[in-house]
C-alpha cells in the first residue's frame, strides 16, 4: 500500500478522508495521490448548458480552486509525500480513471447530511469495477485507528480480495479477529483465514456464530461494538451488486457503519 489514491472534494466528508489518508501513508511511508474532482454540471438534451447549469459550473471551480489552496497548503507543511491531479467529471469515474496504480483508494461511506452526489454509490461504482480495496471512511471518523481489526469472513472470493489487500494494515494491528457468521453452503473455513495471516506474520483469532438466519451486518456491526474494532476489512458484493442493491450486507454497512470499512471485490 505505498500509492494511496484520496478523493479530494470540498464535502462534508473530505476532512475524515484526509486524515485516514494521512495516517496512512505516514504508517505504510506512502505516497498521498490526491485526485481533485470538480464534478460536471447536468447536461440539458445531452447537448447544451442552462443558465443555471453554468452558474453552478462556475460555483463548483470556485469552490474547488479555494478548496485546493487550503489542502495543498496544508499538505506542503505535512511530512508525506504527494502528487496532485485535477479532474472535472464524474466522481466515481474520474476516481476509477485515475486508480489504475492505486493500492488503496480512500473514499467515504454514506454522507448522513450530504445527500446529493451519493457518496454510497460512488463508493459501490469504485469497488465493482477497480482492482484495488477501497477505505470507506465515516464522515465523524477524526483519524484512522490501526489496533483492532476485524475480518468479516465468508469464506467467498471477495472475502478472500480483501483479507489479502489488507495484509499490509492487519501487520500494524495489535489484535486482528476473523468473524465468520456461518450459513450452510460456507466454501472456506475461518481456520483458513487465519492460517494465511500467520504464514503473513499476523496473529489472528477466529470467532465462528450461527447466523441463524440473523442478517449478516447485523451480526459485524453487533460484533464489531461488542468487540470493539477500530475498522473492518471485508468482501464487497460477494453476491452480485444486484442483489445486493435491494438490500444487501454491503450496502447496509455502507450507509450505517460506524467504522472504516476496507472493502474488495
Amino acid at each position: 500500500m505505498k500509492n494511496i489514491l484520496l478523493l479530494v472534494h470540498d464535502d462534508p466528508g473530505q476532512e475524515a478522508r484526509l486524515e485516514a489518508a494521512l495516517d496512512i501513508a505516514r504508517a505504510l511511508e506512502g505516497h498521498l495521490a490526491c485526485v481533485d474532482v470538480t464534478p460536471d454540471p447536468i447536461l440539458v438534451n445531452n447537448s447544451f448548458f442552462t443558465l443555471t447549469d453554468a452558474a453552478e459550473l462556475l460555483d463548483e471551480h470556485d469552490s474547488e480552486a479555494a478548496n485546493k489552496a487550503l489542502i495543498t497548503d496544508r499538505l506542503s507543511r505535512d511530512d508525506v509525500s504527494w502528487s496532485w491531479t485535477d479532474i472535472d467529471g464524474d466522481i466515481a469515474g474520474s476516481v476509477l480513471a485515475a486508480a489504475n496504480l492505486a493500492d488503496l483508494i480512500i473514499l467515504n461511506r454514506a454522507l448522513d447530511d450530504y445527500p446529493l452526489r451519493d457518496m454510497r454509490d460512488i463508493t459501490s461504482r469504485v469497488v465493482v469495477h477497480t482492482h484495488a480495496p477501497v477505505l470507506a471512511i465515516p464522515e465523524s471518523a477524526e483519524r484512522f485507528e490501526f489496533d483492532r481489526a476485524l475480518v468479516a469472513w465468508d469464506g467467498g472470493g471477495s472475502a478472500a480480495a480483501a483479507l489479502r489487500a489488507a495484509v499490509p494494515l492487519l501487520k500494524l494491528a495489535a489484535d486482528v479477529e476473523i468473524f465468520h457468521a456461518r450459513e450452510d453452503g460456507t466454501r472456506m473455513e475461518a481456520s483458513l483465514a487465519v492460517s494465511y495471516l500467520a504464514r503473513h506474520g499476523v496473529e489472528a483469532t477466529s470467532r465462528i456464530v450461527d447466523s441463524s438466519g440473523a442478517r449478516a451486518d447485523v451480526l459485524i456491526a453487533e460484533e464489531c461494538a461488542a468487540w470493539g474494532a477500530d475498522y473492518i476489512v471485508m468482501g464487497a458484493y460477494g453476491r452480485g451488486r444486484l442483489r445486493e442493491a435491494f438490500g444487501g450486507v454491503t450496502k447496509r454497512l455502507l450507509g450505517e457503519s460506524k467504522v472504516p470499512l476496507l472493502l474488495s471485490h
